[in-house]
């Protein structure tokens, strides 16, 4: 079966970071906060624009 990068139903704002997870086969949370951080430390405003355009790019989950 073939992996397909996408967002995910289990979301919190637009399911990016999930998406994100369920590719890379980890928890959620862990991207979540791994993003919170990294986007904390380099000020924020590179980590919002980089959600944003994931946001805009990734095709949306498939409905099961």
């Amino acid at each position: 079966m073939e992996k397909k990068l996408r967002k995910s139903n289990n979301k919190l704002l637009a399911g990016v970071c999930a998406g994100l997870a369920e590719y890379m086969d980890v928890d959620p949370t862990v991207v979540r906060v791994v993003f919170a951080l990294g986007s904390a430390l380099i000020a924020g405003f590179p980590g919002l624009i980089i959600y944003l355009i994931l946001c805009l790019i990734m095709p949306s989950a498939e409905v099961r």
